[in-house]
């Protein structure tokens, strides 16, 4: 395994989504309590939620919830939701609990398995050892389809909406009537989908990495786009003396090689933007050198990250990731899930059809329609699609956070959610790339100063005559 995959690998799957809440009284009973062995001054707890909430069918799920110790924290609870979706929660409070340490004082943390993850996660062998932590690398349709084979009709109760129930079983168990949301990737969707279902149960909000609240474009040409100018920009400040958006532009063109380069250079935006001192180096190296006629080496580790290391579905369940995406999204070409399967190769032909060159340069048109969730979604069988929240518009406090150099969720998304949140404030970090929390100073300078802005005075008391 060539350093740079190892380097990409390792550190994308130490990635997570960040999530922050609190809860009400008369709720579900936490049961098995005991201190969590990952880190001290936490109890683990577990919280057993229906599977179908709409009583059609039998079954709970039990998901593990870890709570901090410091039950009288002044700002109250601060939930903190991992994403993917796919990932764990409890596993994860160590190295959350460091990134927000600046937090903790002030809020109570918690952290939850979402149904689905960690100890409970959903297990597909061949779609796991497929795709891995990637959402561009496509699977065979053998591997969706026998994933799906595996759920069965379970596969209808993976939707956002029954983790927004779960959140709000939690918060009533935990006993608190409001609580703080902070969601990253995924979990900037959660938090707005909870916002948008329980408004007057959030106080403040956080979103990080924005997925927009009305699911983004499956195709990712926001994404396929936004690469021609991270790469010049990234070029430029190394002085490189070249075109490394053209230079892709050929490449793929040349080599059919699209959705592998688009996997690298999402994966080296959140790993870190200035991947050993000098912006998505050596990516840009390896596209120089294919554009110079070497290709071996690019594609090398194309494959490497594609095929090393596998993620086990503990820390990552990908047939979570794809049943509730494929439930979720409503901007695929052929829709929700309720269309049936038969219908979506020709809705796709057509959507690539009305895709213009210029749409999706330096890539071609159709790595829109070849990456990984359009390659998922299109076998998922028939599913029952994520409900809409019964509110259209955020109203509560919010701060949203983007790295200029995120192509996992790019600065288009928070630009469109901040344009429809009456009271958001849209933070944009220059050089950052995915997930700003806690790996960078000036976002988390204004995550302290959004979450921990100075008590209100209380009014005098009224003196006795």
């Amino acid at each position: 395994m060539t350093a740079l995959t190892r380097t990409l690998r390792a550190a994308a799957a130490a990635l997570v989504t960040v999530t922050l809440t609190a809860a009400a009284p008369g709720g579900r009973a936490l049961t098995g309590s005991e201190p969590c062995p990952e880190i001290a001054a936490f109890t683990c707890s577990y919280l057993t939620v229906p599977l179908d909430r709409s009583g059609q069918r039998p079954g709970t799920l039990r998901l593990r919830v870890a709570v901090a110790d410091n039950a009288d924290a002044p700002r109250g609870v601060l939930m903190v939701l991992s994403g993917g979706p796919g990932q764990p929660g409890p596993a994860l409070v160590p190295r959350i609990a460091q990134r927000l340490s600046y937090l903790l004082t002030d809020y109570r943390m918690v952290m939850i398995d979402q149904r689905g993850t960690g100890a409970g996660a959903i297990d597909c062998p061949r779609l796991q050892a497929e795709v891995g932590f990637s959402d561009i690398t496509p699977p065979s349709a053998t591997a969706v389809r026998e994933c799906a084979e595996l759920l069965g009709d379970d596969r209808h109760h993976y939707t956002t909406a029954d983790t927004v129930a779960d959140l709000d079983d939690l918060r009533r168990a935990l006993g608190v009537s409001r609580w703080t949301l902070d969601g990253v990737s995924y979990g900037s969707f959660v938090a707005a989908q909870y916002g948008l279902t329980h408004p007057r149960r959030v106080s403040r909000m956080v979103l990080d990495s924005v997925v927009p609240q009305d699911d983004p474009d499956a195709l990712y040409l926001d994404s396929l786009r936004r690469a021609g100018w991270v790469l010049r920009t990234a070029c430029r400040e190394q002085q490189c003396g070249y075109d490394p958006a053209a230079e892709l532009a050929t490449v793929v063109r040349h080599h059919d090689n699209g959705v592998g380069v688009l996997d690298l250079l999402v994966i080296a935006s959140i790993v870190d933007p200035k991947l050993t001192g000098a912006t998505f180096y050596p990516v840009l190296a390896l596209l120089h050198q294919a554009a110079q006629g070497d290709v071996e080496p690019l594609n090398a580790a194309i494959e490497e990250l594609r095929y090393g290391s596998p993620t086990p579905p503990t820390e990552l369940s990908v047939g979570l990731h794809v049943a509730t995406l494929c439930a979720d999204l409503r901007s695929t070409p052929w829709g929700s899930s309720a269309a049936p399967v038969r219908f979506r190769d020709e809705a796709i032909t057509r959507a690539l059809d009305k895709i213009s060159p210029a749409e999706a340069w330096p890539f071609e048109p159709r790595t829109a329609v070849e990456q990984g969730i359009i390659a998922s979604c299109r076998h998922w069988p028939v599913s029952r699609p994520n409900p809409r929240p019964p509110y259209s518009r955020l109203t509560m406090p919010i701060l949203l956070l983007s790295g200029d150099r995120d192509l996992s969720t790019p600065l288009e998304w928070a630009r469109e959610q901040a344009a429809r949140t009456p009271h958001g404030r849209l933070v944009v970090i220059p050089g950052m790339g995915h997930s700003v929390q806690g790996r960078n100073a000036t976002g988390d300078q204004a995550v302290a100063e959004f979450l921990t802005p100075p008590f209100a005075p209380r009014s005098p008391l009224p003196s006795r005559s």
